[in-house]
């Protein structure tokens, strides 16, 4: 049966430039979709995965990830948006990187798209009215 989970991949300095995570395709046969990823040659990386296979290869992969020092944590967190709350600014449409955020110009009505929500969290801040909220 296949399952699907979301982590958050922290990648040591020496690590950023070898492909460990191609591994997870060609030697695991898993699926994966990057929601987000901050990785500089000769600086430590950030990158949040959904991954998809057969749970026994999901985690021969993530101790894989684990044998090669790469920190694996399940992305826990959730954003909700409380769209009664909203004025509809726009304050936060530019800043979501995954475009879960829109603003309709014809109504200039904000929307929110969850399935889309990383979780990064950089909603949160530049809201004036606090519409958006982490759930932990």
């Amino acid at each position: 049966m296949d399952s699907t989970k979301r982590i958050v991949l922290t990648f040591p300095r020496e690590q950023v430039n070898k492909p460990i995570v191609y591994r997870l395709i060609k030697d695991f046969d898993l699926v994966f979709n990057i929601l987000d990823a901050d990785i500089t040659p000769e600086e430590e990386g950030l990158m949040t995965l959904e991954v998809s296979g057969k749970q026994d290869l999901i985690n021969k992969g993530l101790a894989f990830l684990k044998e090669n020092s790469v920190s694996v944590k399940p992305l826990k967190t959730e954003i909700r948006w409380e769209e009664n709350r909203c004025t509809h600014c726009g304050a936060c449409v530019t800043i979501c990187p995954a475009g879960a955020i829109t603003i309709d110009r014809a109504t200039m009505k904000v929307s929110f798209d969850k399935e889309k929500c990383i979780s990064c969290e950089l909603c949160v801040k530049p809201c004036p009215v606090r519409a958006f909220e982490v759930i932990l």
